[in-house]
């Protein structure tokens, strides 16, 4: 998650074998030269920065949390290279704490079904947040994810191709964007 700024998800998921076998622990990749993270990372966006933050995390993490990933919003937040995306992520998947990550994806798909006005992701996560159980949040949001990736992608969605688009707006070719009163 720390990588995936400006980037795709499969690109992250493609250079980060490499970069784990040659540091598989915050000690090992605080060991690292931050050139060496660099050309492990260097086809991602902004890896200069990245190559930089993953350093300085991994020996965050040494120093102030034992080795290990902190398990609240806060300390994640404090993290260099982590906002509030990624700690939602984190704090998820790793500690099944309910949060609602909201990414460029989901941003885009709660604006396109209206759920949301679209104004920002932080009123995104608010509106999606008020619409579902806390107990949904973390398998509904991959859902979204899953589904925007397989139906309703950015350009490959006019309000006619993904079934949920279909149903929302069956006279319309472009959704309409849903405004708040």
């Amino acid at each position: 998650m720390l990588l995936s700024a400006q980037c795709t998800d499969k690109k992250v998921n493609e250079v980060t074998p490499a970069l784990f076998a040659a540091g598989p622990t915050p000690s090992a990749v605080a060991a690292l030269p931050e050139a060496e993270i660099f050309e492990h990372i260097r086809q991602l966006g902004l890896a200069k920065t990245k190559a930089r933050n993953v350093r300085k995390l991994a020996h965050l993490l040494i120093t102030l949390h034992g080795g290990k990933v902190p398990s609240s919003f806060e300390e994640l937040e404090a993290l260099p290279g982590v906002g509030h995306k990624t700690a939602s992520v984190v704090m998820a998947q790793a500690f099944g704490v309910p949060a609602f990550p909201v990414d460029t994806h989901i941003h885009r798909l709660a604006q396109r079904w209206g759920l949301s006005n679209g104004d920002s992701v932080e009123r995104t996560e608010k509106d999606l947040k008020s619409l579902f159980p806390p107990e949904s949040w973390n398998k509904l949001h991959l859902q979204i994810i899953f589904y925007g990736r397989e139906h309703c992608t950015a350009r490959g969605c006019d309000g006619t191709v993904c079934p949920m688009c279909r149903e929302l707006y069956p006279k319309r070719r472009q959704p309409v964007i849903w405004r708040r009163p």
